[in-house]
């Protein structure tokens, strides 16, 4: 067999099983709290994403200085993630989270009144950017002791805040509660994040399985 056929129709199969890149976005913050701060990153896209070799960082927008992500491992669709300025532990046991929520604690790179939240690939490509603050952007909320939610999924899009991010409170839309140290939140889970459908682990699955049938049949015709 020619390597052209192989060729296109493993980047066939590539395309049938990623038909849109995953997209890793913040879906809630806290810059201060009584306890400490905190950002929830949630995967939006529509297939699983492998965090290894990614880093997060303020506005310093340093890559080879930010916060290694690789602890997250592979982030699936729909599923948020924890960073917490605490140890997981005790950011775990403060907030009641189950043990299933993945959570990367002890980070020093501390937020501000207005900065900025940057998530890199493990090439250092910047894939996420968000900025905030109240007093560069009036109408939009402080996360003093509260923290952050947008109000929808299209308003997780843009990579500056806006009006329609509002602040939690105790029995909200996003199922907020107060932590053990009296914040106010909902760390581990995004109320509009996706939900896997069936047909996009059938296009995985179906394109590895013709990768794979390929390269038995490469292999069984060079014997």
């Amino acid at each position: 067999m020619s390597k052209l056929p192989y060729a296109m129709v493993a980047t066939a199969a590539i395309m049938l099983a990623s038909q849109a890149a995953a997209k890793i976005e913040v879906t809630e913050w806290m810059y201060n709290g009584n306890a400490d701060e905190f950002i929830e990153l949630t995967n939006m896209g529509n297939a699983p994403i492998d965090m290894t070799g990614w880093r997060y960082d303020d506005d310093s927008r340093n890559f080879a200085a930010g916060l290694d992500l690789t602890a997250f491992g592979t982030v699936a669709i729909g599923q948020s993630v924890i960073i917490s300025e605490r140890s997981a532990d005790l950011f775990r046991s403060g907030w009641m989270l189950a043990p299933s929520v993945k959570i990367i604690g002890d980070n020093s790179i501390n937020l501000g009144r207005p900065d900025e939240i940057n998530v890199f690939d493990s090439q250092g490509t910047l894939v996420e950017r968000f900025t905030y603050g109240d007093v560069a952007f009036p109408g939009t909320p402080r996360t003093l002791r509260v923290s952050g939610n947008p109000g929808s999924a299209a308003a997780v899009v843009p990579s500056t805040v806006t009006s329609d991010w509002v602040l939690s409170s105790v029995g909200d839309g996003f199922g907020s509660y107060a932590s053990l140290d009296g914040d106010i939140g909902n760390p581990g889970a995004y109320v509009f994040a996706p939900v896997p459908e069936p047909e996009t682990y059938a296009l995985m699955i179906a394109g590895l399985a013709l990768v794979g049938t390929m390269v038995r049949r490469r292999a069984s015709n060079q014997r």
